[in-house]
């Protein structure tokens, strides 16, 4: 097993090296039986770690691919053990919890959890809920019956593989199921306060890439949301409630209201794919990183970059520490380009630092592995996370998308397709509003790449 396992590791670092060095020699070929391939897929039956006795699998080395998720329907011998107090049919929704678990996978949830992961697991709670309200008529749970169901919804997801600590990474608690501060939380006092054809019209099938430009869906949402949370505000002498006098915060609630609502008259698939859409368009409007001071940037780039070598040093050394947080898409990339920019030049660094010290976007996202020119950036439409038995959890990654950060201007507004005065670099054409093929951009499946991470980070 020992040396099948180096035989296996030692075929995917030399395919990677392959394709590094193909990313800097344009005349470069792959051997002719990778030439049509755009995927790397190596198996891994025999990296698999051993079953002790008692039935639980052996602490993971760090060169070990992480063992094959359980399907949904589990065996007696690892079935969790529900409360039974809960009414949502998980049964009903096995595909997309096994879905979830898939892209909230142990090791890389708390890197995709951003992208990927919270927002699948958030949209499989609303599609749950929403999909109840056909029997049970309410669009919401009371806070002791959601503490019992999202409890079991945790223990299906890590009896399939998940991470045990998906409240805490995507903030979401039994509150988050119940109807909070909105007023309205059954469906027939929704139906009689919302324009539910109009809304169903308007967010129904949702144009995935120019939802975040046009948004027609997400005005309906709003505009329902609003007239939830008025039904908590008696009407002026006009018998109008004007809709800034509502608060936020119950319009906010009141969204989520109209998103089950919307889960329960749509079909599981399409339902996910509305709601996934709609969490696109706000993960990229900002960056997710947090950015340290950056005062030891300042002083090595002061004086005018009299000292390129310093300045770089102190760059690369500030950019190593977002490397370690999550995997970005390339919006999301672009943001934190311009946040980090507008840092710096409050620190009076008015030369483009990103420029002379070769700064790209890659390098604000996770690394696939310890080299330069590997980061991995998602593109902003992100899919799932797949599984199969022989290739283990994997995502997709531009390892050729290797653009420069652009510096900010004074007048810089957040990246954004739909801001034509804004010039953003080439991004491959999902990002940009087109949909299409990645003819220039080669598409890489990154198999198991946390062992590299892993390695960075620790």
């Amino acid at each position: 097993m020992r040396k099948s396992m180096f035989h296996e590791l030692n075929m995917m670092l030399v395919f990677l090296f392959l394709l590094l060095f193909c990313f800097k020699d344009s005349h470069c070929s792959l051997p002719n039986n990778l030439q049509n391939s755009v995927l790397l897929d190596i198996k891994v039956d025999n990296l698999l770690p051993e079953i002790s006795p008692t039935g639980n699998p052996q602490p993971l080395y760090p060169l070990l691919a992480p063992s094959p998720l359980s399907p949904f329907t589990i065996t007696n011998n690892t079935a969790p053990k529900l409360s039974g107090l809960c009414t949502l049919d998980f049964d009903a929704m096995h595909t997309m919890m096994s879905m979830t678990a898939i892209d909230c996978f142990t090791v890389f949830a708390p890197f995709l959890a951003n992208v990927v992961c919270c927002p699948q697991f958030e949209a499989t709670l609303i599609i749950l809920i929403g999909q109840s309200s056909t029997e049970t008529k309410k669009l919401s749970l009371n806070l002791t019956l959601a503490k019992h169901c999202l409890s079991d919804f945790d223990k299906i997801l890590m009896g399939q593989g998940a991470n045990n600590s998906l409240q805490q990474i995507c903030s979401i608690g039994p509150s988050n199921l119940t109807e909070a501060s909105c007023p309205v939380k059954d469906v027939d006092g929704f139906e009689k306060m919302v324009n539910s054809s109009k809304l169903l019209s308007k967010c129904g099938k949702i144009d995935l890439v120019n939802e975040c430009c046009q948004q027609v869906c997400q005005n309906a949402i709003s505009e329902a949301a609003k007239d939830l949370a008025s039904v908590s505000y008696e009407l002026d002498a006009m018998g109008l409630r004007r809709p800034s006098d509502i608060s936020t915060r119950v319009i906010n609630d009141c969204k989520s209201i109209v998103l089950r609502w919307l889960a329960s008259k749509l079909e599981p698939i399409r339902a996910k794919e509305v709601l996934r859409g709609l969490a696109n368009c706000n993960l990229n409007k900002v960056c997710p990183l947090v950015l340290p001071n950056v005062r030891p940037v300042a002083r090595g780039c002061g004086d005018q970059i009299s000292n390129r070598s310093s300045c770089c040093s102190a760059m690369e050394s500030y950019v190593s520490h977002l490397q370690k947080q999550s995997f970005l898409t390339n919006l999301q990339a672009l943001n934190c380009a311009a946040s980090l920019g507008k840092k710096l030049q409050k620190e009076n660094i008015t030369n483009n630092v990103y420029n002379l010290c070769r700064i790209s976007l890659q390098d604000f996202s996770l690394q696939a592995n310890g080299m330069q020119e590997s980061g991995c950036l998602l593109p902003s439409l992100p899919s799932d996370a797949t599984f199969d038995n022989f290739s283990g959890v994997s995502f997709l990654c531009d390892l050729n998308d290797h653009i420069p950060a652009p510096w900010p201007s004074i007048s810089h507004a957040p990246a954004s397709s739909c801001n034509k005065s804004v010039k953003i670099p080439a991004l491959p054409a999902a990002a940009s509003g087109q949909r299409g093929l990645y003819n220039n951009d080669v598409m890489f499946l990154l198999l198991y790449a946390m062992l590299f991470i892993l390695a960075t980070i620790h």
